[in-house]
């Protein structure tokens, strides 16, 4: 890709030969693996380009580093549709899933082609010309200019350089060690330490039992509990399967029973909340024993299904908490002090490292910032049209995942998507894609989702409708009729031909700072 390094101008010359790209895709992690690999096979007269911010691929799962860490879906619905999960745990562990990342990436040829150290700041388009001028950031602090079609944001929903870390009263005082999952020490030795683990979800349930082994004692301190369902780490159809069937036939096999036995599942506890979520907890309690507190620590006050159910590999963590390796604590945090945590029951954590396993801090497209034609550009003021793509926002896509299923099942068919696009508007001679929002159309949340994560984040998350194409589905077959077979010019996609640049102002208009 060339790079304009020293100019605040775009390359000149008619038509797209000037550009740098025909689409430039933002991460090189599990989406923006997918997404170049979907590129190369189906639409491969596209010429694509890929940015890093960070200096090694793998997103999610190179950035995290903390003990135990894992999916918290199987791998064969968060693996890709294209390349089949072989390995025996269906629940793999952070290092697997990044080798297989790698090796997607370097099968294809696609690891030599990522730019790391790039980091996009701003993108600004320029209707007349029908592409995007992009600012990228490199580590060294210099800056350049690179122009593009088509923007596919694969960088995720949460910020990289930034967790979510509640203030509390006394923190400045404690003694001990202070970390949070997101930025863990590598040098970090909790053997024989006392450990109290602040937090509910995935990320808690995690680090608890894999932690219990090495520390004197480990506390899991939650204000509200969870729901937690164990199940095995590995699929044993999926193994017999791969015995005797050839192995992409095993792969989608196991793929369609994982999707639609998670459908059954979500609908199930739509349809019947109460019933679902007793047997939840009853299954629990089979866990850990009649004698312990499940209606304390492993009830939620909420339905399943209107936050995330926690994973459990194996039972994992009621094992350790069976064994007296690990411990549930539920109650509200009063202040820090120089040796652990007073709760609001007057009772003290003793603790010589303290995890805040608090959460993620949200972002929108990836923290850049948009301009259109001059006019700076709001994602929280817009809608999602089919969950990958956003209202007045033209020729960007945006790869994001289901709350209730595995993020690679949208990330897959928004590939698919994309691709269709792309020969759809080749084969017209059209320049720009741009959804137009009908203002009939009720905005609502583009998360159905209580998790505090998300409802931290509602100021800058886009909006969802209340009807197609402005409904962000969490069903997968829902999703794959209307990204694989739905009508590409369906009245709300807007398109355009090739703009004239011959005789056009090739300069780049920039919005003034907010």
């Amino acid at each position: 890709m060339h790079k304009s390094k020293t100019t605040a101008t775009p390359n000149s010359g008619p038509g797209f030969d000037s550009l740098d790209s025909d689409l430039l895709i933002v991460g090189a992690g599990l989406s923006g693996i997918g997404a170049a690999r979907h590129l190369q096979a189906h639409s491969p007269h596209t010429r694509w380009a890929m940015v890093e911010a960070r200096a090694s691929l793998g997103g999610t799962w190179d950035l995290f580093r903390y003990p135990g860490v894992r999916s918290d879906s199987d791998m064969h619905t968060l693996g890709y549709d294209f390349k089949p999960w072989t390995d025996r745990k269906a629940i793999a562990d952070g290092p697997s899933i990044l080798r297989y990342i790698q090796s997607t990436a370097d099968e294809s040829g696609i690891t030599g082609q990522i730019q790391f150290g790039r980091k996009v700041m701003r993108a600004d388009w320029s209707t007349a010309r029908s592409c995007w001028c992009v600012t990228l950031s490199q580590a060294n602090g210099s800056q350049e200019l690179v122009t593009t079609r088509f923007l596919y944001l694969c960088s995720g929903y949460y910020s990289y350089t930034q967790a979510h870390q509640p203030a509390f009263e006394g923190q400045a005082t404690f003694q001990g060690k202070w970390v949070h999952p997101q930025f863990w020490p590598q040098d970090l030795d909790y053997s024989g330490k006392r450990v109290v683990v602040i937090g509910s979800g995935a990320t808690a349930a995690t680090l608890v039992p894999a932690m219990a082994a090495k520390a004197a004692h480990v506390t899991m301190l939650q204000r509200s509990p969870t729901y937690m369902v164990s199940r095995p780490t590995e699929d044993a159809m999926a193994l017999n399967l791969q015995r005797f069937l050839p192995e992409r036939l095993a792969h989608n096999l196991t793929r369609w029973k994982n999707i639609l036995l998670g459908m059954y599942f979500f609908r199930l506890s739509r349809r019947y909340p109460d019933k679902v979520k007793n047997h939840l907890i009853g299954l629990t309690q089979q866990q850990l024993g009649t004698d312990f507190d499940t209606a304390k620590h492993f009830t939620p006050r909420y339905s399943p299904w209107d936050q995330r159910i926690c994973l459990v590999p194996d039972g994992d963590l009621f094992r350790e908490v069976r064994a007296g390796h690990a411990s549930v604590v539920t109650d509200t945090i009063v202040r820090i002090t120089p040796n652990g945590i007073e709760l609001a029951s007057g009772e003290h954590l003793a603790a010589d490292i303290i995890i805040s396993a608090t959460g993620l801090q949200l972002n929108a497209l990836g923290d850049i910032a948009f301009s259109v034609d001059g006019q700076t550009y709001n994602p929280a003021q817009a809608m999602a049209y089919k969950g990958m793509m956003l209202s007045d926002l033209p020729n960007v896509f945006m790869a994001m995942g289901y709350t209730n299923a595995s993020w690679t099942l949208k990330a897959d068919l928004t590939a698919s998507y994309v691709c269709r696009l792309l020969k759809h508007m080749e084969h017209h001679s059209y320049s720009q894609a741009v959804p137009r929002k009908d203002p009939l159309v009720k905005a609502q949340p583009y998360f159905d989702f209580s998790s505090s994560y998300v409802q931290r984040a509602t100021s800058v998350l886009p909006m969802q409708g209340d009807r197609a194409p402005w409904r962000v589905h969490q069903n997968y077959l829902a999703d794959m009729l209307s990204l694989r077979w739905g009508r590409l010019d369906d009245g709300v996609m807007q398109f355009k031909g090739h703009a004239k640049t011959e005789h056009a102002d090739l300069s780049v208009t920039r919005s003034e700072p907010d």
